[in-house]
């Protein structure tokens, strides 16, 4: 802990965070298909509709906590304010308490307001949730600021791996308890069962970062000790910075995640007082979307969520010392190391839509729509992953009302396209893919603009994009060919898959670094990026 995010240190520990995500998305894929095995397509869709409501309750009130926390605490501590940086630890553990406290209560006893029937019971199960992963928020948000990845990274890992256990395991012990001949009534614990493992991770989670908090005691209060700043802020001032910060945050936060659950919201209701759809089928149907198509191509966008986490508190250090062009340059790099990762990822799920799919989650019944919905919304990767991460930099400088209001845009755009195409349309589930595209898109190009304005990024759109999707493109023809041609000699979808994947990737690196859309610099800036380096000039791919 306690080393500084100058230079490209902030790439390394977004390598760290964005490592741990994409480990967390892989279990969380990897769990998912038993769990869907189990609870099934209707438990899958009875378990996300409550997940939605969840997150959206947890972006107001807790979610947002690390964000802010790291960006506030990051400018103090550039400017070596170590007391001032610890009474904002102790404000937002004591906001965390009162505001996720509210909102697991409100949640607990309001859960019939946002969902039918016994399916309520899924989101009254989430409620302690809330209320815990808020102190979790604060310790993370405290380390990133120190410009320590490390802690939030192995907490993640270990939220996630009880989070699959604990819900394959209740999840089965639930089901058992209802009678075999009432399937909608075994889907609901199941889908119960699966969110009790969401509130075990976050207990463990929890539990580790009060350990990490602990071991470094001495370290912090040593510093605070030695610092010698006359003014520290009062409590009321450091409360009233915090919500300055905060509600911004959360509200471009809220906005920029709410379509989702607002999408949820109106696709059932349409479905089951329009086109009398029951409730079963209605959750049945939106599970294989969100539950299948959307859980996918989340793996891609954990790097964007990285690396927005690892900007804020740069940039906000950057700022906070009136460092522009640094601010700049960190933009860009984050910016151009997010699109070499987005687009072949999104090619990727593209082509091999249903292998993939065919992998994840077999069940045959939805196996051809949930393959058709993958390749139709992978196209969203690219735009949700800048979106994103112009987010976290937007948020580190301190324009945190832009985020809000060009979030507000796309919300607005995007829900009258959905409410005309669900009225007047049978696209039903297309019609989600189509909004969650536009919505992707016009955040995408809304946040370019404003990092645009406000810190000068210039994207080189040859190196940043074009360069890239050419690669991308090839990458795409090698990997369906593989695929295709691996099937003529073996039946095995798995063994066909996993050649295709990894060649593609290795001709994907190579064209990436002989078209020059890669320097020696960016390399030098991933993890391990010296030997990385010595690796490629070794092979003569470097230019």
């Amino acid at each position: 802990m306690g080393k500084k995010l100058n230079g490209n240190n902030y790439l390394k520990q977004a390598g760290i965070l964005a490592a741990a995500g994409i480990i967390c998305r892989i279990i969380g894929i990897l769990y998912r298909s038993p769990l869907t095995t189990i609870i099934g397509d209707e438990g899958n869709g009875y378990y996300t509709s409550a997940y939605n409501i969840y997150t959206i309750v947890l972006l107001l009130s807790s979610y947002s906590i690390p964000s802010a926390v790291s960006k506030i605490i990051a400018s103090k501590l550039a400017l070596k304010e170590y007391r001032n940086a610890h009474k904002i630890f102790h404000c937002a553990m004591i906001y965390v308490c009162v505001i996720g406290g509210a909102a697991s209560i409100f949640i607990f006893f309001g859960a019939g307001l946002f969902l039918e029937g016994e399916a309520a019971v899924v989101l009254q199960v989430f409620s302690p949730t809330i209320f815990l992963s808020g102190f979790a928020g604060v310790l993370r948000g405290y380390f990133q600021a120190h410009g320590s990845m490390l802690q939030t990274s192995a907490s993640q890992i270990a939220e996630q791996i009880l989070n699959a256990v604990i819900s394959l395991f209740a999840a089965h012990m639930l089901i058992g308890m209802v009678s075999q001949g009432d399937k909608t009534k075994q889907a609901i614990y199941g889908a119960a069962g699966s969110a009790l493992g969401t509130g075990s991770g976050v207990v463990v989670a929890l539990l580790f970062m009060l350990s990490v908090y602990w071991l470094n005691r001495r370290l912090l209060y040593r510093r605070i000790e030695r610092d010698r700043h006359r003014y520290t802020d009062s409590y009321g001032n450091i409360l009233r910075g915090m919500l300055g910060t905060v509600t911004p945050i959360i509200l471009s936060t809220f906005i920029y995640n709410f379509s989702t659950s607002f999408n949820q919201i109106v696709y059932s209701k349409v479905m089951i007082y329009s086109r009398g759809l029951t409730v079963a089928e209605t959750a049945t149907s939106y599970g294989v979307f969100s539950g299948k198509a959307m859980v996918i191509i989340n793996i891609p966008i954990a790097l964007a969520s990285s690396l927005s986490s690892a900007m804020i508190p740069a940039v906000s250090a950057s700022s906070a010392l009136g460092d522009l062009p640094a601010t700049r340059r960190k933009a860009e790099n984050a910016m151009l190391t997010t699109m070499l990762i987005a687009i072949p990822s999104a090619v990727g799920l593209f082509v091999l839509a249903e292998p993939i799919m065919k992998l994840l989650f077999p069940q045959k019944d939805t196996l051809d729509m949930a393959a058709r919905l993958l390749a139709f919304i992978a196209v969203t990767v690219v735009f949700y992953s800048l979106s994103t991460l112009s987010n976290g930099i937007l948020q580190g400088i301190g324009k945190v009302n832009l985020p809000v209001r060009n979030a507000g845009i796309a919300l607005v755009i995007q829900t009258a396209l959905l409410a005309g195409l669900l009225m007047f349309t049978e696209l039903d589930l297309y019609a989600l893919v189509i909004c969650l595209i536009v919505y992707s898109f016009i955040m995408c190009v809304l946040n370019s603009i404003s990092v645009r304005r406000c810190i000068g990024v210039k994207e080189n759109f040859v190196t940043m994009f074009f360069l890239p999707a050419a690669a991308a493109a090839v990458m795409g023809l090698c990997a369906k060919g593989i695929y295709i041609g691996m099937q003529t000699f073996v039946e095995s979808n798995v063994i066909c898959l996993m050649p295709a994947v990894f060649l593609s990737a290795i001709v994907y690196f190579v064209l990436v670094l002989k078209f020059g859309a890669v320097k020696k610099e960016q390399l030098l800036g991933f993890p391990k990026g010296r030997a990385l380096v010595k690796l490629v000039k070794r092979c003569r791919l470097l230019r």
